[in-house]
């Protein structure tokens, strides 16, 4: 099985340990009837929570403790290309373990991983299993079919100092589609330097940029203005918006403020690809039905 990274992933069985540097997919280990081949999980890794807190934990997602995953000798070690570190995965390699990385950046990608982690565990044959997918399959289908009126404005900010958002070309922006909302800033990309990003000097470009990640641009209290925005989620994580955080949009003039619609949300729901967002696209549709009402 090849990787995110290209790369061939050879096991001569299925994984019997496992360490997980990815909370969504210690979640979805978990829902696939794994949990007793967890060796080792991030701080982050917090649900289900009566069943990860008995777990060991191996640093974090940026800053994972190698000297401990090596010390756990797992028979794969799960990643993600964009949470995890790249130095701790080519040391991981490095020591000779199997790491395979993924990169979902929509919820049917995220699917996909789902039932690529479910073969690669030997499970996929096994009647709850076949069933978490057939339900997940059919979650997704009937969101992305039924979305047929007028989608919701929707702003999704993931920091607040700087002000930083989405692009379309992220998880994130393909489930607040699914629910039924739009993206105002799917087609705004991150420009380098931060002074080119706010509008006060020029960007990069061509070489100068190279493979920097464009994905997550840092926008302007006034550039949201401008986008008009009927609906704001503002998550806990990775930035914990508070109630006085709150206060901040509905004092802005946006169609949002003006009917109410600033909303405080979980953050997981909207960035946890594989089972959670199962679970997940009923809210976040539910979220989305209930400002469009308001209407």
């Amino acid at each position: 099985m090849r990787d995110a990274l290209g790369r061939e992933i050879v096991l001569a069985r299925a994984p019997r340990t496992i360490v997980s540097l990815v909370p969504s997919d210690t979640y979805s280990l978990v829902r696939l009837g794994a949990a007793d081949r967890i060796v080792g999980r991030t701080k982050y890794c917090v649900e289900p929570a009566s069943i990860i807190e008995r777990i060991r934990t191996v640093g974090g997602t940026k800053d994972a403790d190698v000297a401990a995953v090596i010390e756990t000798s797992p028979d794969l070690v799960i990643a993600n290309q964009e949470e995890n570190s790249r130095r701790d995965l080519e040391r991981l390699a490095q020591a000779g373990l199997a790491v395979y990385v993924s990169f979902p950046k929509t919820v049917s990608e995220g699917l996909a991983h789902l039932a690529r982690l479910a073969r690669l565990l030997d499970v996929a044959s096994e009647p709850a299993v076949k069933e978490l997918l057939s339900s997940h399959y059919e979650t997704l289908r009937e969101a992305a079919s039924s979305s047929r009126e007028r989608r919701v404005r929707t702003f999704f900010p993931i920091w607040l100092d700087p002000l930083m958002t989405i692009h379309r070309d992220t998880f994130i922006s393909d489930m607040i589609e699914l629910a039924g909302g739009t993206n105002v800033f799917a087609d705004r990309e991150r420009r380098y330097p931060l002074a080119a990003d706010l509008g006060q000097g020029a960007p990069l470009t061509g070489e100068r940029v190279r493979d920097r990640d464009v994905r997550y641009p840092r926008v302007t209290w006034d550039e949201v203005v401008r986008r008009a925005p009927e609906l704001v989620l503002l998550p806990d994580e990775p930035y914990a918006f508070t109630s006085a955080d709150a206060e901040k949009f509905r004092a802005l003039d946006i169609p949002a403020s003006q009917s109410g619609a600033i909303r405080r949300v979980d953050g997981k729901d909207f960035s946890w690809y594989g089972a959670k967002s199962l679970e997940a696209i009923p809210r976040a549709r539910r979220l989305v039905a209930l400002d469009r009402a308001i209407e």
